[in-house]
């Protein structure tokens, strides 16, 4: 079984999205997932196969490829890695303030409103002016992938917006296919690194953690990119050799998998099997394919198929939630 089967409904992508009509109307994202009902609406809609279609197209460009791979960087993926660099400096300018509380440090709330503030300039310096008009509607779906300003909490949704946003630069042709590994291995991953900063330097809260019963606290999508990396690759196998810790140190540079168990090992402390139940019986697992489908099953039931999760999506004019047309 490949990873389009594990995903079901979403399609891998096989070719350029088709360009918008010169008349295409962008509109403001907004929530559409009201009830849980509504949840019936958006598994048949065209935003969850077009969401579920690219996580599997990147899935299989990285393919046993490690972050070291010489990969194509376009002109647009160095602005858009140049943006998140930005991003991430301006954690510089707000440094966490003392308070009572342990957890949430208020000083996320400024630095996010900054991101906030920044966004549109910092989109129209990284793309072509052509694509200004698609700001409006993109700019939101990356404010909201760093985290809740009033929880001053991160998780899967909000993991779920910057891929949601990588989608829409796919949308717009701003990127292409043969972006898509820089896509994963420079903006993906300076993403991650930007999430693990705040969540460090502000004490975030996971948003909705099952605790040690969750693969991870706050990310996902980097276990199922990242165990695609590992297939068919000799170095890491068996999986049970990924919680070794001359393997993690030797390896975690060049397989984000790794770099997510590095990370964790950092900021838990205990024994791994206690801590990170999930991810230790995944090292039981017989090969990277079957974890890799075995996550891909995981995300759409726990991730995409959770109300509280989705409540939170927002819908616009390029993931839309109206419903998906089934072809004759």
């Amino acid at each position: 079984m490949n990873a389009e089967c594990a995903f079901g409904d979403g399609a891998k992508v096989e070719k350029e999205a088709p360009s918008l009509p010169s008349n295409h109307r962008f509109l403001e994202p907004e929530k559409a997932v009201k009830t849980i009902t509504d949840m019936a609406i958006w598994e048949k809609s065209e935003a969850y196969m077009e969401y579920t279609g690219f996580i599997v197209t990147l899935n299989e460009a990285i393919r046993g490829k490690p972050l070291s791979v010489d990969c194509k960087i376009s002109p647009n993926i160095k602005k858009l890695g140049e943006l998140l660099d930005k991003i991430n400096n301006l954690i510089d300018a707000f440094p966490p303030i003392e308070q009572p509380q342990r957890f949430g440090n208020v000083a996320f709330k400024d630095w996010l409103n900054q991101v906030r503030l920044n966004s549109t300039p910092y989109l129209q310096e990284a793309l072509d002016p052509k694509l200004h008009l698609a700001i409006p509607e993109i700019k939101v779906y990356l404010e909201e992938s760093f985290g809740n300003s009033t929880r001053i909490d991160y998780g899967t949704g909000h993991e779920m917006s910057f891929i949601m946003f990588l989608c829409c630069l796919y949308k717009i042709s701003c990127l292409q296919l043969d972006d898509n590994v820089s896509t994963v291995f420079i903006l993906f991953n300076k993403y991650l690194k930007i999430a693990r900063r705040l969540q460090q330097t502000y004490r975030m809260e996971p948003a909705g953690s099952h605790g040690v019963w969750s693969l991870d606290d706050y990310q996902f999508v980097p276990f199922i990119w990242g165990s695609s990396q590992l297939i068919d690759q000799p170095r890491i196998y068996p999986p049970a050799k990924f919680v070794e810790e001359d393997i993690i140190e030797k390896y975690s540079n060049d397989y984000i998998f790794l770099s997510c168990i590095k990370y964790i090992k950092e900021v838990k402390k205990g024994p791994f099997a206690e801590h990170s139940n999930q991810l230790w019986s995944i090292s039981a697992v017989g090969s990277w394919a079957k974890i890799n489908q075995g996550l891909i099953k995981m995300y759409k039931k726990e991730v995409l198929a959770k109300f509280p999760v989705i409540q939170h999506v927002l819908f616009g004019s390029l993931l839309p939630i109206r419903r998906f047309p089934i072809q004759q």
